[in-house]
Order: C-alpha cells, then structure tokens, then sequence
C-alpha cells in the first residue's frame, strides 16, 4: 500500500486578529485538505520586501495520498474562502492568510505553477524557524543543506520573536487511552486503507493481515468446496501466530497499535464457507486458540453495502476477487452483524461508510475519527 505524501505547509497573516487567523486556517486544513499531524511554534516577523504590520507565521506538517497540484489547487480555493485578495502587481503585500508548499516529502518539483522546495525558503528565518520545529532533520534536496545548516547560512538578518504555540486538531483525539484497536469490515471495506492511514496520522504501529502470501487464496474463488477448508485453517493458524507475535511486542516509539482485523473474522468466514461438520472441527481449533488471544479495546466495524463493495473490489483488480458473487458479500456482512450482536464485553462501533470516501475527502476520514474519539469518551 503507497505511504502517504509528507508535506509542510508554510502559513502567514498580517492582517487583523492574526492568532485567529491562523488557527482557522489549520482546522480548515486538517478538515477539508489533509491531516494535520505537526504545529510550529508562531514566530512574530517584520513584513518582508514592504512597508507593513509584522507578520505571525507558522509551519505545518500534513500527511494525504493527494498529488502536489492537487494539494496547491486546494489551498490557493482555502486562501480565497478566509479572505486572501491577490493583486495582480506582483508586489508583495499585506494579507490576511498566506499558504505556502515549502516540502513535498524529500522531492524537487518544477513546473509552471509550483516549484519545491520553496524557491526562497533558505532565505527566510520565518519559515526556517517554523520548519525546524516540525522537520528537525529535514535536508534541502537541491541545496544538500540541513535545516540547521540553512538557518547558520541565512543571511535574513530580520528580528524573529517567538510567539507561542497553537494547538494541532489531532491532539484532540484520545486514542493513546487505548491499546489496541481493530478495524473490522467486508472485502472491499476499505479496512486496511483506514487502519494504515490511522497507523500514519496518530503514530500507532499495524498489524496488517497477510492474505496476499495464503496459497490458496486464490484456488478457493475458484473452487470453494475444495480449498474452503485448507484455506480457512491456514488463515487462522497465520493470524493466530501473527497477533500472537505482534500484540506481544510492545514498541516504545509508538502510542497504540491499530489492526486490520480480529481473530474472531475466522469464524465468521468459516461459517459461510465450511460444511457442518467441517465447521464443527474447524470451531474447536478456534476455541483452542481464541481464549488466549487479547481482546481489542475498540472493535469499528466499517459497515458498507452490496453495491459499493463490489465497485471497490472491482477498482482494486486483484484478479480472484473479480467473481466473487454479490451473495456471498451479503453472508459475510450479515456474519459480522450476527456476530456483534451475540458480544455483550466487546466495546463496538459501528460506522456506515457507504456514502463516505475516507481518501479523496478528508471530511469523510475526519468524520471518522471524530466518530471513534466520541465512541472513547462515552
């Protein structure tokens, strides 16, 4: 799965209440662009190459799978919405929000419309000040220059005072109160992508299901009745042995642990694919394996319909999946369901994400997170 981008944002005002300024700048970000995962401290400036009110400035940190220009189209439309009027002088000018791409994870980037790194940024205290609070260790790749290199070199010899710190929107979530997390849902749920994408956003390590080395992954679409069996023991001997390993191995660096699936999907995907006595076998080696295994703190199931399953499946084209039959989507859906309900001590959410598409709107995975912090808090 592609790592998503790591990108600084560069953020100034001069005009009215500038702490304000900014702080509405980055909750628009984080809820409508990208995750806002690092906040500068905001540095005071005097304007730069015109006569005019000094300056609050900051950097922010954002993580998304969007493209350069597709990050530059969107914040230039944000520059708009809180009230930045360009002139076509060219000149440099007052204003009340200024949005700057200063790094495109370690790229170089030239084009008619965007140059990164930011072309004057080695020449700017603030935004090298800003920069190194939230890239300590980020290296020029044109100039081959650290940042704290850039800074010794600068020859700005502008007053820079330190203002404060503002706060960043995903400290608001709670999820360091857990330790484990699983992300449940269909094939084709989006599972995996969610639990990456919360693994990247909040500093938690995955545990990620290996179903792309199963050998006979493949021989079930085509043959269930024959490979049901050998691939439903392999699948659960491997997460068995997998969150036994993973869960045990506690990382210092990070705050929780964010999983693909439960142990207990064994079972739910068993019972559609098995015979009687099949399952009967199949469900004592489970019990076996299931009391020792530890429960997560938060179980979000990630509800999505027929329809929309089958279009995820399609777009992600693995070629065995391509016939996978709508009734048997509808099975596995009503088998998580079932099995949700018959578990009183399981902490459980439930999130409808039929309509939503936690990758292109940030809206839609902000909703989410909002939805498992409110789940924590009650």
């Amino acid at each position: 799965m592609k790592t998503q981008n790591t990108i600084t944002l560069s953020l100034g005002t001069n005009m009215g209440h500038k702490l304000e300024n900014l702080i509405t700048c980055i909750d628009a970000i984080h809820h409508t662009i990208a995750t806002i995962i690092q906040v500068s401290k905001v540095y005071e400036t005097p304007a730069w190459g015109f006569e005019g009110e000094a300056f609050y400035n900051c950097v922010v940190m954002i993580h998304t799978h969007k493209s350069a220009p597709k990050i530059l189209s969107q914040i230039l439309k944000l520059e708009k919405e809180l009230g930045r009027i360009r002139s076509h002088s060219g000149n440099y000018e007052s204003r009340k929000i200024d949005i700057d791409i200063i790094s495109f994870n370690d790229d170089s980037i030239e084009t008619e419309n965007l140059i990164v790194p930011h072309i004057h940024l080695q020449n700017r205290k603030f935004v090298l000040f800003p920069l190194r609070d939230v890239a300590p260790k980020w290296q020029h790749p044109k100039l081959n220059k650290s940042i704290s290199e850039l800074i010794l070199s600068c020859e700005d010899t502008s007053e820079i005072t330190e203002i404060g710190h503002l706060k960043n929107p995903i400290e608001n979530l709670d999820f360091q109160q857990l330790n484990y997390i699983a992300i449940e849902g269909n094939i084709g749920a989006g599972k995996t992508t969610l639990a990456t994408k919360i693994a990247e956003d909040c500093n938690a390590k995955t545990v990620l299901e290996r179903f792309a080395d199963n050998p006979f992954l493949p021989k079930f679409y085509k043959d269930q009745s024959r490979y049901a069996f050998p691939l439903e023991m392999s699948f659960l001997a491997d997460r068995y042995q997998q969150l036994s390993d993973d869960l045990a191995q506690f990382d210092l660096f990070k705050d929780f642990v964010v999983a693909d699936y439960h142990i207990f999907k064994s079972i739910i995907f068993a019972k559609v694919t098995l015979q009687e006595d099949e399952f009967r076998l199949y469900k004592t080696m489970f019990d076996i394996m299931y009391k020792d295994m530890p429960k997560p703190d938060l179980y979000v199931y990630l509800y999505q319909n027929t329809e929309r399953l089958l279009a995820n499946i399609k777009k992600r084209g693995r070629t065995y999946e391509q016939e996978i039959p709508a009734e048997y989507l509808e099975k596995i859906n009503r088998g998580y369901l079932d099995y949700i309900k018959s578990q009183a001590d399981l902490n459980v959410l439930i999130i409808d994400i039929s309509d939503l598409d936690f990758v292109k709107k940030q809206q839609d995975f902000v909703f989410i997170l909002n939805e498992i912090h409110k789940k924590i808090e009650n």
